[in-house]
């Protein structure tokens, strides 16, 4: 686990392993690396058939690079990741973390401890449990719409159905198999989840709303099409 150096810097966590699905990241992939290396001893980022050179930033940051030759999806990457991570037997959590920085560092670490301290086998992010986080009222309501119909899906009762971060104790990964390959796979992924019937709990944390996430996919059109993903697949 991350602990504290006698100098006060934290020491890198070996057992929770950072998971990021990667896809033409390239201007802030490095930033992300750069800042969850001091926390996480193994990051892994999966370059889904990136065209701008994503994959060698990441390498350079210091994060393990796994390719995918195209581009399968981010359902597809994060199957991947969980998959490679599996392989090696330090790995007792995932961390899922997206890659265009609009997940604080943190709250991964907090969500990891709070794994660590009660036992649990999932816990997922909320932007929804404070105010931190401030998406804007249309954004709100499709997201809150998001969480109905994956509440009615999944059999759950979560605030937030659609947030990337979460903490997966090595058990619980071992039991997903993702098909999805679009949005849809963040309601896929609370199903399977919720099947294995281990202990989970959800945990605060705030959402970073950059001009570059919005640009790159957090805008209300990208929220409309993971309703449209729900609601066809």
């Amino acid at each position: 686990m991350s602990t504290e150096s006698p100098a006060g810097a934290p020491t890198p966590d070996e057992g929770a392993w950072v998971v990021i699905p990667l896809y033409n990241e390239a201007t802030v992939i490095g930033d992300v690396v750069t800042g969850l290396r001091p926390y996480f001893a193994n990051i892994v980022c999966i370059d889904d058939g990136s065209s701008d050179g994503s994959a060698e930033v990441a390498r350079t940051a210091g994060a393990t690079v796994v390719s995918h030759p195209v581009n399968l999806g981010q359902g597809a990457a994060l199957q991947t990741g969980i998959e490679y991570a599996l392989e090696h037997p330090t790995a007792e959590y995932i961390v899922t973390f997206d890659a265009d920085g609009q997940h604080r560092v943190p709250d991964a670490v907090g969500m990891v401890a709070e794994a660590r301290h009660s036992d649990l086998a999932i816990v997922f992010g909320s932007r929804f449990l404070d105010d931190r986080t401030r998406p804007g009222w249309m954004k709100h309501v499709i997201l809150k719409t998001a969480v109905w119909v994956t509440n009615q899906t999944t059999g759950l009762r979560l605030t937030d159905a659609h947030n990337g971060l979460r903490v997966i104790r090595r058990d619980a990964a071992g039991r997903i198999r993702l098909k999805q390959d679009r949005m849809a796979h963040a309601t896929e992924i609370v199903l399977q989840l919720g099947q294995t019937r281990l202990p989970w709990a959800e945990y605060p944390v705030e959402l970073l709303y950059t001009d570059y996430s919005k640009a790159k996919g957090q805008s209300v059109l990208n929220s409309v099409n993971i309703l449209v993903d729900l609601v066809v697949r």
